[in-house]
């Protein structure tokens, strides 16, 4: 099991989301750095990823924002086949270890969140309680830490 109490880049990712930041934001925020893009730039690309991309529910904005990471980190940028195959590795490797870290074996936002394919996602306001009913701040924190082995 993946410790993300003792990851840096975990506590940042969480704090950004608590500061407003969305699910991919926060990832990707959090290792603009590492990836040498600054923190404006990062948080703007990532911005539509939020919410299981534009709030769709579809795959986790934290593990969307990961796998931009890992993009940033792998890709020649080339439409070389050897290049990409290795990244898509990368990210196929990301996916498996994300869906046995968390208890509910998916990278799928609606999944996690407990929502069926007909809910309308409507926006929560961010209070205690939204933090402590929702999956996504234990979420973030693991992909965020997550990208440290594939780093």
């Amino acid at each position: 099991m993946i410790n993300t109490a003792e990851s840096e880049k975990a506590r940042v990712a969480m704090e950004l989301f608590k500061q407003g930041y969305n699910c991919s934001q926060a990832v990707v925020g959090a290792w603009a750095d590492e990836i040498g893009v600054d923190f404006e730039t990062a948080v703007k690309f990532s911005a539509g990823f939020g919410g299981g991309m534009g709030r769709l529910r579809e795959v986790c904005g934290s593990v969307s924002g990961a796998f931009m990471v890992l993009g940033m980190k792998y890709s020649t940028g080339r439409p070389d086949p050897q290049s990409k195959k290795a990244m898509y590795e990368k990210i196929q490797s990301f996916a498996a270890r994300f869906k046995e870290e968390n208890k509910f074996n998916s990278i799928i936002c609606r999944e996690m969140l407990g929502l069926n394919g007909s809910s309308k996602p409507i926006p929560a306001e961010r209070t205690e309680e939204y933090y402590r009913k929702r999956p996504c701040p234990e979420l973030i924190a693991m992909s965020a830490a997550l990208l440290e082995e594939f780093m």
